[in-house]
C-alpha cells in the first residue's frame, strides 16, 4: 500500500475549507445566472444530471475536481476495474463491474472471468426463461406460476426494486408469464401472509445466500420445505419446487436443490452490488431475459462513462463531489433521496444499503481513526407523498438537508389523463427544488399575505412562520422513461458515486463487519441459551 495522506491534510480540501468559511453567495443570487444551468448540467447513459442548484460556484467545482484528482479516485478506479484487490481488509478483487461487461473484446479484468460470467449468466437467464414459458412444473405436473424469493440484504432489496420499478413494463403489466414474490424478514408473518394466497403445487421458491448458512434466509427456507411437505409434495420431488443462487452449490445441493438449479455468485462481488450476477435470477423472471440484458448494458454504459470521461463532465464523480462539500464544508448530516415515480417506491431502501452499509466507516484504510465525518445519513422515500409529510423539515426545519430530486419525464400508465398526472408530478418536483434553493425572505412573505387580504399586525405577526431560509441545495436527475436501459444506468451512477466519495475519504467501501458484527452475536446469544 502506497503512503496514505489524511484528507484533511491534502492541499485541495484545505482550499475547500477556506471556501467555505469564506462563505458563498446564496443559491437566490446564483440562479440569477443565465449561464449557470448549462454550465452544470451532466449527460452520460441516457441519464441527465442538473447541478445547478447546489451551492457552488466555479472555485468550488475547481477544487473539488482537484481534490479528487489529488486523492488518486480516477487510479484506484482503475484498480477496481484492473480486478485488484482493493477491498483492502478481506483482500478481494470488487468486480460487480465485470458481471455487465462480460461481451467486451479486450475485458481489463481477464477473459477467464467473461467467460465464467457469460457461461452463469446464459444459465440463469435460461431458467429464467422456462419459468415464463411453463416449461417448469411441480409435483402434480402443473406450471410453475409463483416465484418466492427467500433473501435479505443484497438478495432482497436489489431485485425488488428492480421489479416493482419495472413492472411497469407491458410484458410485465399486461401479461405476467410468472409472479414474483420477495420475502427477505424472518419474521414468520411476511413469510406466512405471502404464502396464504400461493398453490405449493404451483410456487417455486429461490433461495438466495452467498454462505447457504445465513441464519434469517435458512429460517425462511426450513418453514418453505414444511410448507411444501405439508401441501403433499413427496420429498422426492422438492427438488422440483426449489433453486439457489449461492457460493456453496456443494452445500446447496446437501439440502436437495439439484446441480442444475443452483446459480453460481462469487466472492467478488459484494452483496449490495449482486443485482447483476445471478441474484438477479427473480428480476429476469419477472422481466425477460431482454430486458435483463438491457439492464445490464445501461450500467456498463454508464460504466465505461465514469472510466473514461474527464473530471469536469463525469457524472458519477460529479455527484460524489457535491456530497463532499455539502457533507465535510457546508456541515449537512443526512441526505434526502425524493424519487418522483411511484414504481421507485424501493429505491431509496436500496440506496440506503448502497450508501450506509459501503461509506458507514469510521476508520480509514491505515486502520487510523477518521477525523473527517464519511456518509450522511441518506433517506427519502417518494416525493410527492413526502411534500404532505417530511418536506416540513426539509424546507423550515433546523437542520439543512441536501436533495437528490429523481424524475421521469415521461410516464407509463393506461389512464385517459395519464399525461395529465405526470404533469403535475413534475410540476411539483421542480417546485420544490426551486422552493428549496430560493425560499421567502419575511419581507416577501409579509408583502404576499397583505396582499391575501390579511392586516398590517397578523401579517407581522405572521410573517416568521410562514417565511423561509431557503438556500438548500439539490440536484435533479433525469431519466425520459424508467426503461431497463435508465434504470441500470441509475443504480450503477450511484454505486460510482459511493465509490468515488470513499476513495476520498480514504475508507473500504466493500466491507461490512458492521453486519458481521450482528449475525455473530446472535450465534454467540444462541449457543449460551443452548448450554443453559
Amino acid at each position: 500500500m502506497t503512503h496514505f495522506i489524511r484528507p484533511e491534510h491534502r492541499l485541495a480540501w484545505q482550499q475547500l475549507h477556506a471556501l467555505a468559511q469564506a462563505g458563498q453567495a446564496p443559491l437566490r443570487e446564483l440562479l440569477k445566472d443565465k449561464h449557470r444551468h448549462a454550465e452544470l448540467q451532466f449527460n452520460a447513459a441516457g441519464l441527465s444530471l442538473d447541478a445547478s442548484h447546489q451551492r457552488v460556484n466555479a472555485e468550488v467545482m475547481h477544487a473539488l475536481q482537484a481534490l479528487a484528482e489529488e486523492s488518486g479516485v480516477m487510479t484506484q478506479a482503475q484498480a477496481m476495474f484492473r480486478g485488484d484487490a482493493i477491498n483492502s481488509t478481506e483482500q478481494r478483487a470488487v468486480l460487480h463491474v465485470a458481471l455487465r461487461g462480460s461481451e467486451q473484446a479486450q475485458p481489463p479484468w481477464g477473459k477467464e472471468i467473461s467467460t465464467a460470467v457469460s457461461t452463469e449468466l446464459n444459465r440463469y437467464c435460461g431458467f429464467a426463461e422456462q419459468l415464463r414459458a411453463g416449461a417448469c412444473t411441480g409435483f402434480g405436473g402443473e406450471r410453475i406460476t409463483d416465484v418466492v424469493n427467500l433473501g435479505i440484504g443484497g438478495s432482497d432489496l436489489g431485485p425488488r426494486m428492480a421489479t416493482e420499478a419495472l413492472s411497469h413494463l407491458d410484458a410485465v403489466w399486461t401479461q405476467p408469464l410468472v409472479r414474483l414474490h420477495y420475502v427477505s424478514n424472518v419474521d414468520a408473518w411476511s413469510l406466512a401472509t405471502t404464502l396464504a394466497g400461493l398453490r405449493a403445487a404451483n410456487t417455486l421458491f429461490v433461495v438466495q445466500s452467498k454462505s447457504f448458512t445465513t441464519q434469517e434466509t435458512m429460517t425462511l427456507f426450513a418453514s418453505a420445505l414444511r410448507w411444501l411437505l405439508d401441501a403433499g409434495c413427496p420429498v422426492a420431488d422438492l427438488h422440483l419446487h426449489l433453486a439457489a443462487v449461492t457460493a456453496k452449490p456443494a452445500l446447496a445441493q446437501s439440502q436437495g436443490i439439484s446441480s442444475e438449479r443452483c446459480f453460481r455468485v462469487w466472492d467478488w462481488v459484494g452483496g449490495r452490488y449482486s443485482l447483476w450476477s445471478a441474484i438477479g435470477l427473480p428480476l429476469a423472471a419477472a422481466i425477460g431475459r431482454e430486458a435483463y440484458l438491457q439492464l445490464l448494458q445501461g450500467a456498463h454504459a454508464m460504466d465505461s462513462h465514469f472510466l473514461h470521461a474527464p473530471a469536469a463532465e463525469n457524472m458519477p464523480l460529479t455527484l460524489a463531489l457535491l456530497g463532499i462539500w455539502n457533507r465535510n464544508f457546508l456541515g449537512a448530516s443526512t441526505h434526502h433521496v425524493a424519487a418522483y415515480h411511484s414504481a421507485l417506491g424501493k429505491l431509496v431502501a436500496f440506496l440506503q444499503q448502497q450508501d450506509m452499509e459501503s461509506n458507514g466507516k469510521r476508520v480509514h484504510i491505515d486502520g487510523s481513526v477518521c477525523t473527517v465525518a464519511t456518509t450522511p445519513v441518506l433517506w427519502g422515500g417518494l416525493g410527492n407523498d413526502g411534500q404532505h409529510a417530511y418536506f416540513q423539515l426539509l424546507h423550515q426545519g433546523s437542520q439543512m438537508v441536501p436533495v437528490d430530486f429523481i424524475g421521469v419525464r415521461h410516464g407509463h400508465a393506461g389512464l385517459p389523463l395519464a399525461k395529465e398526472h405526470q404533469r403535475v408530478v413534475l410540476l411539483n418536483m421542480q417546485a420544490q427544488a426551486k422552493a428549496l434553493a430560493v425560499g421567502r425572505t419575511q419581507e416577501e412573505t409579509r408583502a404576499a399575505l397583505l396582499a391575501e387580504g390579511l392586516s398590517s399586525p397578523d401579517a407581522e405577526r405572521l410573517a416568521p412562520h410562514r417565511s423561509f431560509s431557503g438556500n438548500i441545495p439539490s440536484s435533479t436527475l433525469w431519466m425520459d422513461s424508467l426503461s431497463p436501459y435508465n434504470l441500470g444506468a441509475l443504480i450503477a451512477l450511484y454505486e460510482h458515486k459511493v465509490f468515488c466519495q470513499a476513495a476520498i475519504w480514504g475508507i473500504n467501501a466493500f466491507d461490512q463487519w458492521g453486519v458481521e458484527l450482528g449475525k455473530s452475536m446472535a450465534l454467540e446469544i444462541e449457543g449460551v441459551a443452548d448450554s443453559g
